[in-house]
């Protein structure tokens, strides 16, 4: 039998150079320090993104991208298909996990200035990749056609609408007409599972080629304290413990779907009211909640459209983080820029809170 397994080998490697891979992977390093925890973070993200492809694929199955066959497939899935549910909550749950987790992953990033020369390029894929992760959330959540996803895309709709110049076009493009029809859905079914994971998986390429070219940051912190060259061989001691972290997420999630499945609600009705309360994915909330906050005006520009031009304003800001903070790319502390990463944090953090506490009005 080890005869065998060495011949495949030898064959394997003869065409596509195992030697070489495993030279590779054993090659790579990864530093020790007090914040090394936070390495770990780029891994469950792939994680989860992973399960959500999984699971995806799953669900194409069954699902029937129409307003008449679309909520009646996900009930029958849900009631009739054997784990039907099961897989339903678990793409759900795993969806909401790796948001979370890349948001983590990015502010960790911003906080130990790992977006330093010459990391540029890596941030920049990564706050890309942050870009396409919301807008799988926003045309995924439609695809139920429920009443919640019906109204909540249609005021989402809107608030992309009310750019200047570029808002009604952006508006029909994205609805496939004026109102949020069979059409809509059609549209964000193939945006969803199509445009968009051709979109990923190249980005995706990208930031882990760049994070193996350039290895991971040490801290600024750590390394004015005298940081001492430890480091530990990513394969296999930093993937087993990846794994580790791994199951665990994946223990999480068998919990959350078992004791908190996703719920199908009322199916769309255009002509009916829109339900009081509505609300975006949690994900969304702040920036929602931001414009509910705004006065209907400013002089003679619209509320909505100064604070969908502030969220552009304030992403292309991060995106571009890594060439505004001089005295990081010099290796010096940043408090500034480290003041701006907590208050952008903290504010999305309280608009959320209040998103989810104030209460609803007609």
């Amino acid at each position: 039998m080890p005869d065998v397994r060495s011949r495949v080998y030898a064959w394997l490697d003869e065409r596509i150079g195992l030697k070489d891979i495993e030279k590779l992977a054993k090659k790579k390093e990864i530093p020790v320090h007090r914040h090394s925890f936070w390495y770990y973070l780029g891994g469950m993200t792939l994680f989860l993104f992973g399960i959500q492809v999984i699971t995806g694929i799953l669900l194409l199955f069954y699902y029937r991208p129409s307003a008449e066959e679309a909520y009646e497939s996900v009930q029958f899935l849900m009631a009739e298909v054997e784990f039907g549910w099961l897989i339903r909550s678990v793409h759900a749950w795993s969806a909401n996990l790796m948001v979370l987790a890349l948001f983590v992953h990015l502010f960790s990033t911003f906080f130990l200035k790992a977006y330093r020369k010459p990391r540029e390029l890596t941030w920049m894929s990564g706050m890309a990749l942050m870009g396409l992760t919301l807008g799988f959330g926003f045309t995924g959540y439609l695809l139920p056609w429920n009443e919640l996803a019906y109204f909540a895309t249609k005021v989402g709709t809107e608030i992309t609408g009310a750019l200047p110049l570029v808002g009604p076009f952006a508006l029909r493009l994205l609805r496939g007409g004026d109102e949020v029809t069979g059409a809509t859905l059609t549209r964000f079914y193939g945006i969803h599972v199509a445009v968009l994971p051709l979109l990923a998986t190249g980005l995706i390429g990208a930031h882990l080629f760049l994070v193996q070219k350039h290895g991971m940051s040490v801290p600024i912190g750590v390394e004015r304290a005298g940081y001492d060259g430890r480091r530990l061989p990513f394969f296999p001691n930093f993937l087993l413990r990846d794994a580790i972290g791994w199951l665990a997420a994946l223990a999480i999630l068998g919990a959350l779907a078992a004791f908190f499945p996703a719920e199908l609600g009322k199916k769309a009705d255009p002509f009916a009211p829109a339900p009081i309360g509505i609300k975006p994915e949690w994900y969304f909330m702040f920036m929602f909640q931001t414009l509910k906050y705004l006065p209907a005006h400013f002089g003679p520009i619209e509320g909505e459209v100064v604070g969908i031009l502030g969220f552009k304003i304030g992403g292309l800001f991060l995106l571009m983080i890594p060439f505004l903070d001089r005295r990081s790319a010099r290796g010096e502390r940043s408090r500034l820029f480290s003041a701006i990463g907590v208050a952008i944090l903290a504010y999305m953090i309280l608009l959320t809170y209040l998103g989810y506490t104030m209460v609803p009005t007609q």
